[in-house]
């Protein structure tokens, strides 16, 4: 049983490669290239060698993510770099040898649909369990050696390459540049964490009894309590009252229904919620594999 899992799973894997490299080629060759247009990461630094110095697009692809690559075999798992860097050796031989059509010479539709196609093809490149970009493999490695955050690492080194796409090509270009490199990294987060995004919600009420009772039974969500106090206010701050404090996890799809469950039991429940971005096992797992 075990066996034909990882079978499935590894097929599974090699049909999101598979899509991601052809739909990211794609997104090169029929909207990015044509347009001189550029995306961010490693990406961004080949397209812009190959803007500035003429140079073939597919080799530079190559030979920028060298050192990327090398740094993720020592930092992460040599298995993680070789399944990257024959995707991206896949990805140069599609876009020297896989002849798209040219979509649109429209700045903003290559804008636009060049950063969904790109988004969405690293993304399922992401979901197999490597990448088509060496930028997080040095936001990693960079992330040990320094106080910032892998983010703020990112947008440092994007800074740089729209910067210089400013300087050499003009303000529109990097502008442009700039949309671009937003739509796909939207895109690859709706790919890898799906329309389904999970959020939890902690609501704070003195009928929390009401509250447990509605989410468990009507809306089918599994709780967890937390023992607090409720109270504490500037006028009356010595005066407390034990409470339940009621925490769920759902999609967000469904935080307004369950916002409006709680504001029928009690108008004046506290409700925040926040963005989780992976869940595994308990209710939610046992729900989706049913």
């Amino acid at each position: 049983m075990k066996w034909s899992e990882n079978v499935v799973s590894a097929v599974k894997d090699i049909v999101y490669m598979a899509a991601g490299i052809i739909i990211a080629a794609f997104a090169l060759e029929s909207f990015l290239v044509p347009n001189n247009f550029l995306d961010g990461g490693v990406s961004g630094v080949s397209l812009l060698l190959h803007e500035v110095y003429h140079l073939n697009l597919s080799l530079v692809l190559i030979l920028v993510n060298i050192p990327f690559l090398l740094l993720g075999g020592f930092q992460l798992n040599w298995p993680f770099a070789f399944k990257t860097f024959a995707c991206i050796i896949i990805l140069a031989v599609c876009i020297q040898f896989l002849h798209f059509p040219i979509v649109s010479h429209d700045k903003l539709i290559a804008s636009l649909f060049g950063g969904f196609f790109m988004g969405l093809g690293v993304g399922l490149v992401m979901r197999a369990g490597c990448s088509l970009d060496g930028l997080e493999v040095l936001a990693l490695y960079t992330l040990k050696k320094s106080a910032f955050t892998i983010s703020e690492i990112i947008l440092a080194f994007n800074a740089v390459i729209f910067g210089f796409a400013a300087f050499h090509f003009g303000l529109e270009i990097a502008l442009y540049a700039m949309l671009t490199y937003y739509v796909a990294s939207r895109t690859i987060d709706y790919v890898i964490e799906g329309l389904e995004e999970y959020t939890g919600v902690t609501i704070i009420s003195q009928k929390s009894e009401e509250i447990k009772h509605t989410l468990v039974m009507k809306l089918g969500r599994g709780i967890t309590i937390y023992k607090g106090e409720r109270g504490f206010m500037k006028e009356s701050y010595d005066v407390s009252v034990d409470c339940d404090i009621v925490f769920t996890v759902i999609t967000r799809l469904e935080v307004r229904r369950l916002r409006n469950a709680v504001h029928a039991i009690d108008p004046k429940a506290f409700v925040f919620t926040n963005t989780i971005k992976e869940t595994a096992g308990g209710v939610l797992k046992r729900r989706k594999e049913h």
